[in-house]
């Protein structure tokens, strides 16, 4: 169609499809789980990972079962099966817990590296739970994400990827990667219908429950008007950004893409550290850092793509 008297086309919106608001969900979900690791690695040594945990699910509970009830509603079918919502609310649990003992001991470094483990992690649970199959050009975008990931966190120094040395604290977050990569492929197998703020409150409200009986002797024994004012931030932070927030585009995700496809995003984590670093203490990376930031973009363009 013509506008009137100009002679120019009127072009139609091109519309967006479901998969690629699955990927912009994941995109603002990287960003956001970013900050958790530089404020995390604050607030870990002040506070006990499974007591601040709580406090963090509970809050984050509290946000997205407002945010229910004031857009979807909670039908009370949503709430049928309830074993689903405590066995993701045990892993996500699991991995939060995790993630902060493991930042007590393991450096930023090693710990980084252990998080680039997780889409390959997803990509088996994928198989194992949905039978969803690798292509060979998401296997290679899943090694180049990889690659680049590894290059970033490194600061491109080679001598430090060598002399990577696995503790203890390494190990124990690797296990919570393990949770969180099983959690993705889990979302799509045991989800009957509901909107993703609905499944993600029951999920929040069966993983508060979870912690606080296994973090009760925590929670009692932290003297909670005593604890510096890093870990009050990082609890607001990672309640409402790194919590409420992506566990809502994780679930909105995670029903539009295969479960490599969303964990592949982890790859651009150590990307927005980077720029969490810059921002909270003026590190700079060097310029070669920047290659590794164009592999794993390289990576997630091969993943945009669509298979058919």
């Amino acid at each position: 169609m013509l506008l009137q008297g100009t002679g120019i086309a009127r072009s139609k919106p091109v519309p967006v499809t479901q998969a690629q608001r699955g990927h912009l969900a994941m995109l603002a979900f990287s960003a956001l789980v970013a900050g958790s690791f530089s404020l995390g690695a604050l607030a870990a040594p002040h506070v006990d990972p499974a007591a601040l945990t709580v406090l963090r699910f509970l809050l984050a509970g509290l946000l997205v079962g407002s945010a229910a009830l004031a857009t979807t509603g909670i039908p009370r079918s949503a709430f049928h099966a309830p074993w689903r919502y405590l066995l993701m609310g045990a892993l996500l649990a699991a991995y939060f817990v995790l993630m902060f003992e493991g930042l007590k001991t393991a450096a930023p470094v090693s710990t980084a590296a252990v998080f680039t483990l997780t889409p390959m992690l997803a990509a088996g649970f994928g198989w194992l739970f949905l039978r969803q199959r690798l292509t060979a050009r998401m296997l290679m975008a899943l090694a180049i994400g990889a690659a680049g990931a590894l290059w970033v966190i490194f600061r491109a120094d080679l001598g430090a990827l060598v002399a990577l040395e696995i503790g203890r604290g390494e190990v124990i977050y690797f296990w919570g990667c393990v949770a969180h990569a099983a959690y993705t492929p889990l979302v799509r197998k045991l989800n009957r219908g509901e909107p993703a703020v609905v499944f993600t409150f029951g999920m929040m409200l069966a993983g508060t429950l979870l912690l606080t009986l296994w973090a009760w002797p925590a929670l009692v024994a932290t003297n909670w008007a005593l604890l510096p004012a890093i870990v009050w931030i990082t609890l607001a932070y990672v309640a409402i950004a790194a919590s409420a927030m992506t566990f809502v585009l994780l679930q909105y995700a995670t029903l539009r893409l295969p479960a490599a496809k969303v964990m592949a995003y982890t790859y651009l984590v150590p990307s927005w550290v980077i720029l969490w670093e810059i921002a909270l203490h003026a590190q700079v990376p060097p310029g070669l850092v920047v290659m590794g930031v164009a592999l794993t973009a390289l990576a997630l363009l091969l993943l945009l793509k669509d298979e058919q």
